[in-house]
């Protein structure tokens, strides 16, 4: 990695040096960040003070538009900068500086009035009775060895469980067997990836729009990533043709963060290429259970359970702190994958897994889902009466959230700067690092989180926010 190099974006108006570093594009975005942080914060840029446009600042810092764009926006969201179409970027009002030996003023609420932002389930909607019932029965029944090291492939009550569930629910083709049970879709992507590296896959296929921390994930384990494009069918498979690549990571049935489904036509090219190649298919399951409009639409692996390893997690269904995840596995890379949970923290909590057994055994977990289904719909029909016509909305069909494009990143950042303001939290597909590089612009809504007493207003704040723009 290169040594910090200070530049000047005189030529753009603003006489400050920028500490970046040369080393590659996150160390630029960070280092143009932090420097910007700091001449706010010691007065040297106060509030009002326009900054350069994208396109000149990267011109005179002899660096990608993309990254002052990225830097830019994520200033916005924390609250550093105000973004309004038309009007360019300037320092936010409520970036005030901090004295020398003060505290400066936190720009961004601890607590958001109004959450709407995505991937987040209702979490007052947790069955905590049910749940607490589940958790007293394991505790009754649960044999000495479940308070001792388990087997890193999980408990096989909650395996046996798990397969009957997926089957019936979900169109798998899944035994107990082929089942492991993790902490989530993120230590089951890790595995996956690290598995993967070892079996001497080097480079990995994504979806152009796509969670920046399941790329991190891939690169970490030494990966080289290539973007596969989205459409209004889904991934673009047939890029895949064109790719040396040895796995794909996928959001097929409803990809994040579009919404889009990816089509029959598609899923069966897909399953070819993975054929032909021998190439792994690594399939996140994300928001599965909760589909609004026809029929659910079943998960790749029940189509070729040999090239697909599915992923899937109770994160959306009950909640992110019940730490529990799944990942069927293709049977050649079964024994790896064990080998690379058992390095990683051994096995998931006992008692917790026996606790989801039971409410898989007493179909109170599919009572739950339907409920949640239903409670989630009535939501998003809100949400989408509530939204000015003139604003395309993709993702309805499904999930929870939805997804406004956008023309260009200060449209984007200006919606998040307002939304903010009122405490209400959304997402971004530039804020959120959704799209590498940032060519893409849009305010992602969830409409999950919000508790059901605000639930309301908060649809009447993302309202007025939408039409001001």
């Amino acid at each position: 990695m290169s040594n910090p190099t200070p530049q000047s974006w005189a030529n753009s108006g603003l006489d400050l040096l920028v500490d970046i570093d040369r080393g590659g594009g996150r160390g630029l975005r960070a280092g143009l960040e932090e420097t910007l942080r700091e001449a706010i914060r010691s007065g040297r840029l106060v509030a009002g003070t326009r900054l350069p446009p994208s396109r000149a600042l990267a011109r005179d810092l002899g660096i990608s538009r993309g990254t002052v764009v990225q830097a830019y926006g994520q200033l916005v969201a924390e609250g550093w900068l105000s973004g309004q179409r038309g009007s360019g970027t300037v320092v936010a009002r409520t970036a005030a500086p901090g004295s020398s030996g003060g505290e400066r003023r936190e720009a961004m609420p601890t607590r958001w009035r109004f959450d709407m932002r995505p991937g987040r389930p209702d979490p007052s909607s947790f069955p905590r009775g049910e749940w607490l019932r589940a958790l007293k029965q394991a505790f009754a029944i649960a044999p000495d060895d479940a308070f001792g090291y388990g087997s890193p492939q999980g408990r096989l009550e909650l395996r046996t469980e798990l397969a009957s569930y997926l089957a019936r629910a979900r169109g798998l083709r899944v035994t107990a067997g082929d089942l492991l049970v993790t902490t989530g879709f993120t230590q089951s992507l890790v595995l996956m990836a690290r598995t993967l590296a070892a079996t001497g896959v080097r480079r990995v296929a994504v979806e152009a729009q796509s969670m920046a921390l399941h790329r991190e994930i891939l690169r970490a384990a030494g990966h080289e990533l290539v973007a596969i494009g989205v459409d209004a069918d889904g991934a673009r498979t047939h890029e895949l043709e064109s790719i040396d690549a040895g796995a794909v990571l996928l959001t097929p049935n409803r990809q994040h963060p579009t919404g889009a489904t990816l089509s029959a036509a598609r899923r069966l090219q897909l399953l070819r290429w993975a054929r032909s190649r021998g190439a792994i298919v690594i399939e996140d399951d994300y928001d599965g259970e909760f589909r609004y409009d026809g029929r659910p639409i079943g998960p790749l692996q029940g189509l070729d359970p040999g090239v697909v390893a599915y992923g899937g997690t109770t994160s959306k269904t009950l909640a992110p702190g019940v730490r529990l995840g799944w990942l069927a596995v293709p049977g050649d890379l079964r024994e790896a994958v064990m080998a690379e949970k058992r390095r990683a923290d051994w096995h998931a909590g006992a008692l917790d897994q026996l606790a989801f057994a039971e409410l898989l055994r007493t179909n109170k977990y599919d009572g739950h889902v339907r409920r949640m289904r239903l409670h989630y719909q009535r939501r998003r029909d809100a949400v989408l009466a509530a939204v000015h016509p003139g604003l395309r909305v993709l993702g309805g069909a499904a999930g929870l959230n939805l997804l406004i494009p956008l023309e260009d990143p200060l449209q984007e950042a200006a919606i998040l700067s307002a939304a903010r303001l009122e405490g209400l939290g959304l997402g971004g597909l530039i804020a959120d690092g959704f799209c590498e590089p940032p060519d893409s612009a849009g305010v992602i809504v969830g409409y999950a989180a919000a508790p059901r007493h605000a639930f309301d207003r908060a649809v009447e704040t993302l309202a007025s926010v939408l039409g001001r723009q």
